[in-house]
């Protein structure tokens, strides 16, 4: 089975590099006041070895900027974002693919704040400032099976992959759960069910969760996957947080963090390959360091 390597964390990464850096604007403050610090992020990832690279639009939405700012700025610094990707991406030695990014309208890991209508319209805002500049769509950090509805109806008509990642319960347990306590299982068949979507759909992630809670959800995917005979690509990339409880107030506090090697998470990423999972990269804390050992890690597999 072929793996590609995805890149890390850009807003912990941002921070490690020194940019400006501070909640509640989280990676967008780089992005706002000295963005060749993003430039600079993105090309540590590659450098690492990343094959596809994320576009730092996450935090331009209004939980992060404010709804002021976000109507000023939010369609421009989602734009300027997709370019500086597609710039850094162009200049590559190796081939690398541009993600665009769908991050949680209304807040991280945050379900309950979820309101259909006006998640549709920053969603679109996003896809319609980022799409002329990326190769593919990566949906991210999505908590609900109502979030991942509203997500799909924006991406129906788009003619690029579209990958849907979903952030899950950090509590272990014989069932694998989104933050809103809904099953994976559940949450991958309402996708399958919305037929005229399903060819829009090109693979199931797991993001921003820890490390543990990945391989069960990775099993648990490739069953209704295989129940109904799609193939589909299963992407994995966890964060290096200690276990996010629910109702985390996501833009008010910088998430606590656990020391996770590199050959740490080379261990886990080691398990999800062998589970199934094609992609895989990391999300907050996973640095450039533990990309590189992914990518050694692949080239010993092609060698093998």
């Amino acid at each position: 089975m072929n793996l590609t390597i995805l890149d890390g964390g850009i807003g912990r990464e941002l921070k490690r590099i020194g940019a400006p850096f501070s909640q509640p604007l989280w990676s967008a403050k780089a992005l706002i006041e000295a963005p060749h610090y993003v430039t600079q992020a993105h090309q540590n990832f590659i450098d690492a070895g990343a094959e596809i690279i994320t576009v730092n639009s996450y935090a331009c939405v209004p939980f992060h900027l404010g709804e002021t700012l976000y109507q000023q700025q939010g369609t421009t610094l989602a734009r300027q974002a997709a370019i500086i990707a597609k710039d850094v991406a162009s200049t590559a030695t190796q081939t690398v693919q541009v993600a665009g990014s769908l991050p949680p309208p209304l807040g991280s890991y945050r379900p309950d704040l979820f309101e259909k209508h006006q998640a549709l319209d920053i969603l679109t805002t996003l896809y319609k400032a980022q799409d002329e500049h990326v190769d593919l769509w990566i949906a991210e950090t999505i908590a609900s099976i109502e979030e991942a509805s509203a997500i799909a109806h924006v991406l129906k008509d788009s003619t690029k992959p579209c990958y849907y990642a979903f952030t899950l319960s950090d509590e272990l347990g014989v069932t694998a759960r989104l933050r809103s306590g809904e099953s994976v299982t559940h949450a991958i068949e309402a996708i399958l069910k919305e037929a005229t979507l399903v060819e829009g759909i090109d693979g199931i992630f797991f993001n921003c969760s820890i490390p543990e809670v990945m391989e069960k959800a990775i099993r648990d995917a490739k069953s209704v996957l295989e129940k109904h005979s799609k193939t589909l690509n299963i992407g994995a990339y966890a964060n290096s947080f200690k276990p996010i409880s629910q109702g985390h107030e996501a833009n008010l506090t910088t998430q606590s963090s656990r020391d996770l090697t590199p050959e740490e998470y080379k261990d886990y990423a080691q398990q999800w390959y062998n589970t199934g999972a094609n992609i895989i990269g990391g999300c907050c804390g996973i640095e450039p360091a533990h990309i590189k050992v992914l990518e050694e890690w692949k080239k010993s597999l092609e060698e093998a």
